[in-house]
């Protein structure tokens, strides 16, 4: 493996996820550079990378020994602002918020590592922010760091020479005057003599990886495939890929070139791994450093901006809701509307306008286009307040071609179908409950049912049709539940039957984009301790709307849950997100089985956004209030629509 930390994005699906057990080997290869993709980088920085490599990026004493080693070189102290450029899963950064450093962040491109990182420095508490990025683009200010580190051989990935150029200019621009850079990376000099042409290392008792290597046609880089095989499921991985050789003066050269001074070699390192078997580009390594000699970069004057102009959607409280009991909006409703009013005015740096009538929604917002600022998109009961037509709105606001918050019509359209979206986390690899897709004609004692299961509409929203009397434990039962959707609720659509998980309910949000820059909030549970004995586990209708059922007790507490669950969860939830273009702000629902595997039972872009509601108290187990959520959806679509900051 490379041995290293990527630059660049890792994207699923699909390049980035492992690939299948039993894949076919492409045989001999004549011309290794001939099959390396020039963004090789995006799908091969995941778990078995962190497996490959764990002998040198998963030793603690190695990191400890090299953290130690660089912060005498940069002479640190706790005051530095610090970026770890391509950080991986963010051992160096980690370690360094250990010693105390409390201005630590980490940028890369990989969700998986990121992820990690993450996931890491929040179970230890400690103050280091990781974010995902381009090193090409910096999402950074000018003059903002005193250090910048690319350490682990994480430099010269790209195609052109051009690229690390640009990584390097940006460097230059967010150190502030007189900050420094430090580069680890592989001599390309000792490679280019003592690199291995065939190698192969057992990784663990069940893996081993063989290589084979070459030198680049221009003599620039080497190149490298990589097979990694499992003695029981066979070839895991056959990869190539191709890095770039630096020697201690063309590296030199490059750092002048981006606008550097005092370029200085401080020796070497030479790695020392548990196995050391094959330790590719990480045997020899050069650190350097290179100095920022610039001004500090003058500030704009300051011109006073005009708030910024925004209109929230809502639903229409003149017209009927059959997601609603009483199918009209009540005090509650109402309620939550001002709510939801009082924290929006209390933003500062906004004026906010608000249009309910929907059949007057295409005049009302055409005469404001060329006023606007952003339009945020509330209306969740959809056009006419029916939570089929949720899509139209915002493809009312894309033919009007105005910026608005959340997710896209063909978003809603598809997780609006749970079938579709149990077919598409199938297809991922994400794991979802045993179903039946059930037609109005199709006969109910021919489904081949392992009880218990749940009978729910495919299209629903809000709960619709998930009550206690959907829970069945046999045929008849199951019959009874989908008389009562069909006939009660007069939904004749088709339905879900599906299996019934006895484990932990779960839901997760997430705010922001994937994969610039997102929140993901704390997970919670439905709290079922104080339900009557024998009424299913479900938070369903009653629980929402129906203030005198024992359901209505119900309430969320956060989830205690083992690490690899959480990944697991945490993981699916991001690749779907990606996957179904959802944006902003968008939550996920899961259930345990009785073995304690999570599975996928729906995804909810756009979910609801009332001040007591999941959303909310997941970020208030985050200590965010509401004011502060909203404020932080509106901040997700400024960034993704290239808004600038107010």
């Amino acid at each position: 493996m490379p041995r290293k930390a990527s630059p660049e994005n890792d994207k699923p699906p699909h390049k980035n996820k492992p690939a299948s057990p039993k894949r076919t080997l492409l045989g001999p290869v004549h011309n290794l550079e001939e099959h390396v993709h020039p963004d090789w980088w995006r799908g091969i920085f995941n778990s078995l990378y962190l497996k490959t490599d764990a002998d040198v990026i998963d030793d603690s004493d190695l990191t400890k020994q090299e953290v130690e080693l660089f912060s005498t070189i940069l002479q640190l102290s706790p005051d530095h602002a610090i970026l770890d450029l391509c950080c991986g899963q963010g051992r160096h950064s980690i370690e360094l918020a250990r010693l105390g450093f409390k201005k630590v962040e980490g940028l890369d491109r990989s969700h998986f590592l990121i992820h990690r990182a993450k996931s890491q420095a929040k179970s230890e508490g400690l103050p280091v922010r990781f974010r995902e990025g381009d090193a090409r683009k910096l999402p950074f200010g000018n003059d903002s760091f005193d250090v910048v580190s690319i350490l682990g051989n994480s430099f010269g990935y790209f195609e052109s020479v051009r690229d690390d150029l640009r990584v390097l200019k940006e460097v230059r621009r967010v150190l502030k005057p007189d900050g420094r850079l430090l580069v680890d990376v592989s001599d390309g000099g000792f490679v280019r003599e003592k690199y291995h042409p065939r190698s192969w290392e057992w990784i663990d008792k069940k893996h081993f990886v063989c290589r084979e290597r070459s030198i680049s046609k221009d003599g620039d880089r080497l190149i490298t495939r990589e097979v990694i095989t499992h003695v029981e499921k066979g070839v895991l991985v056959d990869q190539f890929y191709a890095e770039r050789l630096y020697t201690s003066d063309s590296l030199g050269e490059l750092m002048i070139a981006a606008g550097f001074s005092d370029f200085t070699v401080h020796g070497g390192i030479t790695t020392n791994s548990l196995r050391n078997q094959d330790l590719g580009m990480m045997e020899q390594r050069i650190v350097a450093t290179a100095l920022v000699k610039k001004e500090w970069t003058k500030s704009k004057s300051k011109v006073k901006h005009a708030e910024r102009n925004i209109v929230v959607l809502l639903g229409d409280p003149n017209r009927p809701d059959p997601m609603k009991p009483l199918r009209i909006f009540d005090e509650d409703d109402f309620f939550t509307i001002e709510q939801l009013k009082v924290a929006l005015e209390g933003l500062e740096g906004y004026k906010f306008s608000y249009l309910n009538t929907h059949s007057a929604f295409h005049n009302d917002l055409k005469k404001l286009q060329g006023r606007l600022d952003l339009v945020m998109n509330l209306c969740d009961e959809g056009f006419d307040n029916d939570p089929r037509k949720e899509l139209h709105v915002p493809a009312l606001l894309e033919q009007l071609e105005m910026p608005y918050t959340g997710s896209g019509p063909q978003c809603l359209a598809f997780c609006y179908d749970k079938s579709a979206v149990r077919g598409v986390a199938k297809e991922m690899g994400i794991p979802v409950p045993k179903a039946h897709f059930v037609n109005p004609e199709d006969s109910l004692y021919e489904l081949p049912v392992d009880f218990p299961v749940i009978a729910k509409p495919n299209f629903g929203d809000s709960s619709f049709g998930i009550t206690q009397e959907s829970f069945a434990t046999n045929r008849e039962e199951l019959v009874n539940a989908i008389i009562m959707i069909r006939d009660k609720l007069g939904y004749e659509k088709p339905i879900l039957v599906e299996e019934f998980l006895t484990g932990k309910d779960l839901s997760i949000g997430i705010i922001g984009n994937s994969p610039e820059n997102y929140t993901i909030l704390p997970l919670i549970e439905e709290d079922y301790s104080l339900l009557p004995e024998g009424l299913p586990k479900i938070c369903g209708y009653e629980a929402k709307w129906m203030p005198d059922s024992p359901y209505w007790k119900l309430r969320a507490i956060p989830a205690e849950l083992t690490k690899e669950t959480k990944r697991q969860i945490i993981e699916g939830s991001l690749k779907l997100f990606e996957r179904l273009e959802c944006r902003d702000y968008v939550r996920f629902d899961w259930r345990l089985d009785g073995e304690g595997n999570p599975k996928l039972l729906e995804v909810n872009p756009n979910p609801g956004w009332c001040w007591d509601g999941h959303l909310a108290k997941m970020a208030g187990i985050d200590q965010i209030d509401y004011q502060s959520m909203l404020l932080s959806i509106l901040k997700a679509a400024e960034q993704r629509l290239g808004m600038a900051t107010t």
